[in-house]
């Protein structure tokens, strides 16, 4: 460890830390620019000219690496620089594509990346996940993408992207999501010597949601009985059950409603179910199947203009961006229970501790995720934390649980507010700021998260009780 580290007190680490983030992107940022020079010195066409015959013939044209809109680069020149950087072809073709793309169909987003403030892998990764569109519809995605690169997590900036990247060409999107239709596939792997196979599925993302439903609930059937069975275990059983369908059924009928009056006999051995004795095919005849049915709650966030016909793109927790088409495909085999849409303007409170359910889902809705400065998860598995610590000793009646002083952490999050010395407080609907026991202070709101004065965030902080801050 160089001495001057050792030297540092926390105040002094943490500014390093965040110093060599920056600089460590500053270099990939170099490392691109040299070889979209590089590219740029080997731009012109090998095969016009007095030697263009033998070009052509050994195959030193120019080549399209990026998208639409991009120079192409000579051939040849693409060895040299991957030797000079130590990596393979392959990896140095693809930054030079990504490259590329930034400079010339993504120029806003690498600018952000230019200054530091953005990590240039999520960066890249953008440029790949919309390399297929027109020059002409790209920018939709550009001045997405670069407004929100330098705030958020890399998992929600890919986010935005695949949105922006359907609702930039909706047909284009439609066509190249029925080719990759016609690529789904089941493969099996080799038998082990455990008797064991791997079976890989690429298969709708609504089919393999209601897979891995049905599988959840033969896991919830059998864990009674599987007490020392892991879970990863018990879904590899579940699975199994997929290649019975009687067995299957049968157990599924037997942990359904119990009102459900269907006589299945007294014996259930698997090769009765496999065999499907005539008995069975009557209860499942006359029994109502639809119970059968995994249930789940999709939350579907639609912009309002979508309801006016408008093009649009939903979200769908757990599954992704996916355009209405899509959505629709989704929902047309299912029984719907339509849940009235929430009010984000209300207001919740309570005199308790416990959040409750309304106030969860609302919380939930405003933050979409853990309200961690730069957190990535947008799960709903999260505790639901009082941003102000909430105070047994506070007088009777006060409501210190409500919209105005709820947030989602993560579980470890949670703990290290708690116990780690890092302060929260909720600043208006949605939006949170945050100090760390070294003094980093941050606003986290609907644009994701942002560096503030460590004394403006005290200030909000330390407010009197009871009192709502709001600013700009």
């Amino acid at each position: 460890m160089p001495d001057t580290l050792l030297d540092l007190d926390p105040h002094g680490l943490l500014a390093a830390a965040a110093d060599a983030v920056r600089e460590r992107r500053l270099a990939e940022v170099r490392d691109l620019e040299l070889l979209a020079q590089w590219a740029a010195v080997h731009s012109t066409d090998p095969t016009e000219g007095p030697d263009g015959a033998r070009a052509r013939r050994v195959g030193n044209v120019l080549v399209e690496l990026g998208g639409d809109g991009t120079p192409r680069v000579q051939d040849f020149c693409l060895g040299q620089i991957a030797l000079a950087r130590g990596t393979g072809v392959t990896a140095t073709t693809n930054a030079l594509a990504d490259v590329l793309d930034l400079q010339h169909r993504l120029p806003l987003t690498w600018a952000a990346v230019r200054s530091g403030e953005a990590e240039v892998f999520v960066a890249r990764r953008v440029a790949r996940l919309s390399r297929h569109l027109p020059a002409d519809r790209v920018g939709v995605v550009d001045s997405a993408v670069a407004r929100t690169i330098a705030h958020e997590a890399g998992g929600r900036v890919l986010a935005v992207a695949e949105a922006k990247i359907i609702e930039a060409d909706p047909a284009l999107h439609d066509e190249r999501a029925e080719a990759e239709r016609a690529r789904r596939y089941v493969g099996y792997g080799r038998t082990d010597e455990h008797g064991l196979r791997t079976v890989i599925a690429r298969i709708e993302a609504g089919d393999a949601a209601w897979i891995k439903a049905t599988l959840e609930r033969v896991v919830e059937i059998l864990s009674p009985t599987h007490p020392d069975t892991c879970a990863d275990e018990l879904r590899a059983i579940a699975f199994g059950y997929l290649a019975r369908p009687a067995e299957l059924l049968q157990l599924l009928l037997e942990h359904a409603d119990p009102t459900l009056d269907v006589d299945l006999g007294s014996e259930g051995a698997p090769s009765r179910a496999t065999a499907f004795p005539e008995d069975l095919l009557d209860a499942l005849r006359e029994a109502d199947l639809s119970v059968l049915r995994p249930k789940a709650v999709l939350h579907v966030h639609l912009h309002e203009a979508a309801l006016t016909g408008a093009a649009a793109v939903a979200r769908v927790e757990g599954l992704g961006p996916v355009p209405l088409s899509a959505l629709c495909r989704l929902l047309g085999r299912t029984g719907l229970v339509v849940r009235p849409v929430r009010d984000l303007s209300s207001r919740v409170r309570s005199t308790a501790y416990e959040h409750p359910e309304s106030l969860k889902e609302q919380t939930y809705l405003r933050t979409v995720g853990d309200y961690w400065p730069y957190a990535t998860s947008m799960s709903r598995d999260v505790d639901y934390d009082h941003p102000t610590p909430y105070d047994d000793t506070g007088p009777p009646g006060r409501h210190q649980t409500g919209s105005h002083n709820s947030g989602p952490l993560g579980r470890r999050h949670h703990r290290w507010k708690t116990h780690a010395g890092y302060r929260s407080r909720q600043c208006g609907d949605g939006r949170y700021v945050w100090t760390t026991p070294d003094g980093l202070a941050f606003l986290v709101d609907h644009l994701g998260t942002h560096a503030i004065h460590p004394d403006r965030a005290e200030a909000i902080i330390d407010a009197p009780p009871g009192v709502d801050i709001y600013f700009a």
